[in-house]
């Protein structure tokens, strides 16, 4: 979690964690597009920047919302994942994505793959 708090206030307290559209546009590539390589945040069309999505994701570990893991040793490569925690946004993304097609002129109607059904669970911790 944040090291600390602006308030007490429960809002104020999540906008500390999710409160930039980097945050969230991160989350929405784990949850619904099915990425998890550094590269892959990188191609989307928002065009985030690599200093700004190394932080996002050391925030979302920090924070407990995504997990790092290993899967190439020679160079150093790893792979991103949400959390049960993260997966509890899950809710919260889809109503963005619900008030956004409804009020911003211009945005798709067609919500991303996956916003509608429920993404399969976090896969397992790899020992």
């Amino acid at each position: 979690m944040p090291d600390q708090l602006r308030s007490r206030c429960p809002l104020a307290g999540a906008l500390d964690v999710l409160g930039d559209a980097w945050t969230l546009l991160v989350l929405r590539d784990l949850l619904f597009y099915d990425k998890h390589r550094f590269a892959d945040f990188l191609a989307s069309p928002e065009g985030i920047s690599t200093n700004i999505l190394a932080e996002r994701l050391k925030r979302l570990q920090r924070c407990g919302l995504v997990e790092r893991r290993r899967y190439q040793e020679r160079p150093p490569r790893d792979e991103y994942f949400v959390t049960a925690r993260g997966h509890d946004l899950l809710p919260v993304l889809r109503e963005l994505i619900k008030w956004g097609k409804a009020h911003v002129p211009g945005v798709a109607q067609n919500p991303p793959a996956g916003a509608i059904r429920n993404p399969p669970p976090p896969p397992p911790v790899r020992s």
